[in-house]
């Protein structure tokens, strides 16, 4: 059977399409899949989170909303010649290394935004300074796909907190806030991880920004819509969390949690984001007819012009991304195979003053290092009877599933009742926090990293010199120390912890002494 008879819709399709952009989109199309092919993995870790993490459940709208957009700049951008632009090439290239920093470092937040800046970087390279001008928006817009927002948790919960206890005492409700415990009369409140508004306030944003820019062409109004769309959340959700707590009052806790689950969880949100574009509304300056660009204005500027000189062969083009994108996944390959060489076996030295002792705590705990090439775990007791727990653990190398005081390891392992109560500065740049659990079990942990000559606890200063050696081939071992204690009527935590690291020799020297690196 003849072609022609069989395809007709799709010659109709390729006749809609000016001849000047067929080829263009057809190079872009080939090098988007090619970045999709080669890095398939984090492409499926992100789409995973999409799916499975409600934070993050917004952004499969996302390259809806971009195809919306860019259909609604298809007239104008008819009005454009698409031209290969060589200098994209160094945006591409910058955009894989920003991915191969975070692959060979663990951090995938960084490897996914350099993933989404390649694919950006691949529409300036192939398509031009001009189209990339006209297509500046959607083209931004698709930071939106980088999953983010975790990290402000801990944060959002002590806002949370705070705004929690105010409304309570504002309502006549007696009520004791420590951390993020509320005590009231009907029972004690937690303003847990998933309480924290995170997914309320990052899905706001994606949709503050898409607002700000379709309803709005004056930029204060466009500002000032952000920063309602930001706050708005914000305190939406400490009136969320006061709500619970009211209805408990009355209606008991088992009540006050199922009306959280089902208004607040399915119907809050939708009124929430009502609220703001009701608030919004009468402000909206763009009307429904304006066109987004003007692409016989952007077709005549000069500006482009001197730039325009590197232009060149789109073919060429397309074969250097490849080039680029394959020289990543090859450098990534070779970096990962950096680990630093460790004993076959480790063992934690007798301490003078103190004595091993079998772990006997009040309430279970245990740190987690579940990545550690080597973990030893001990209870230290002296003579006055009190009891210090050592977690110890040695990583050849940083990576996923292997990084240590990565979310959900160390001192507040994730999936146990142990919650974080308030900061307990630790000595000798360690990071120190105190422990809750079932409201009444407390203990106070050091954590103390280590890497090369370095000791401290900034993560992203370990992630940085962990690229470093993975970049160089000079690896070096990660050593996590975290040193807890009870508090319980006969011992004090951190006056226990303060006698155990007098004992001790200087704590840098001794941990590199455990993993025989003295």
């Amino acid at each position: 059977m003849p072609l022609e008879v069989i395809s007709p819709r799709r010659a109709l399709f390729a006749e809609s399409i000016a001849p000047t952009w067929r080829s263009p989109l057809l190079r872009l199309t080939t090098a988007w899949a090619v970045l999709f092919a080669l890095f398939a993995g984090d492409w499926a870790e992100m789409i995973r989170q999409y799916w499975d993490i409600s934070t993050y459940n917004h952004i499969l709208l996302v390259p809806l909303i971009i195809g919306w957009l860019i259909w609604q700049r298809a007239a104008e951008l008819a009005r454009l010649i698409p031209r290969a632009w060589w200098p994209g090439l160094i945006l591409v290239a910058g955009s894989l290394f920003v991915w191969l920093l975070g692959d060979i470092s663990g951090t995938a937040t960084v490897s996914h935004l350099g993933l989404v800046a390649a694919m950006q970087s691949a529409v300036i390279t192939l398509l031009g300074l001009r189209v990339a001008w006209a297509l500046l928006f959607p083209l931004a817009y698709g930071l939106f796909l980088v999953p983010v927002g975790e990290e402000l948790v801990p944060m959002l919960q002590m806002i949370t907190a705070q705004i929690t206890i105010a409304l309570t005492h504002a309502s006549g409700i007696p009520a004791i806030i420590d951390g993020v415990f509320i005590d009231t009369p009907a029972g004690l409140f937690e303003v847990a991880e998933a309480c924290s508004g995170v997914k309320f306030l990052v899905a706001m944003m994606a949709l503050g920004t898409l607002v700000s820019h379709v309803c709005f062409r004056s930029w204060p109004r466009r500002i000032a819509f952000m920063i309602t769309a930001v706050i708005l959340p914000i305190l939406a959700n400490g009136v969320r969390a006061w709500g619970t707590i009211y209805i408990a009052q009355s209606q008991g806790i088992a009540f006050a949690a199922g009306f959280d689950h089902i208004f607040y969880g399915w119907i809050f949100f939708a009124l929430v984001m009502a609220a703001l574009l009701a608030l919004g509304w009468r402000y909206f300056d763009r009307q429904v007819d304006d066109p987004f660009i003007d692409g016989q204005l952007i077709a005549s500027a000069g500006w482009p012009d001197r730039f325009e000189r590197l232009n060149g062969n789109g073919w060429s083009m397309l074969a250097a991304l490849a080039a680029v994108a394959l020289a990543a996944v090859l450098w990534s390959s070779q970096a990962r195979s950096v680990e630093a060489e460790l004993p076959e076996s480790i063992a934690l030295p007798d301490i003078e003053g103190w004595e091993r002792t079998s772990s006997q705590h009040a309430y279970p705990w245990e740190a987690r290092a579940s990545g550690a090439d080597h973990r030893l775990v001990a209870s230290y007791r002296d003579n006055q009877g009190r009891t210090v727990d050592v977690i110890y653990a040695l990583y050849a190398a940083q990576e996923d599933g292997r990084e240590a005081g990565a979310f959900g390891e160390g001192a507040l392992p994730d999936g146990t009742e142990w919650r974080w109560l308030a900061t307990a500065g630790a000595p000798l740049n360690g990071s120190g926090a105190r422990l809750q659990a079932l409201g009444t079990h407390q203990r106070v942990a050091y954590t103390w990293l280590r890497h090369g000559d370095w000791t401290g606890s900034s993560r992203l200063r370990l992630k940085l010199a962990n690229m470093q050696d993975r970049l160089f081939a000079e690896p070096n071992p990660t050593i996590m120390l975290i040193l807890s204690a009870e508090d319980t009527p006969t011992q004090d935590a951190r006056e226990t912890l303060s006698a155990f690291l007098q004992s001790t020799a200087p704590l840098p020297e001794w941990m590199d002494a455990v993993a025989g690196l003295d």
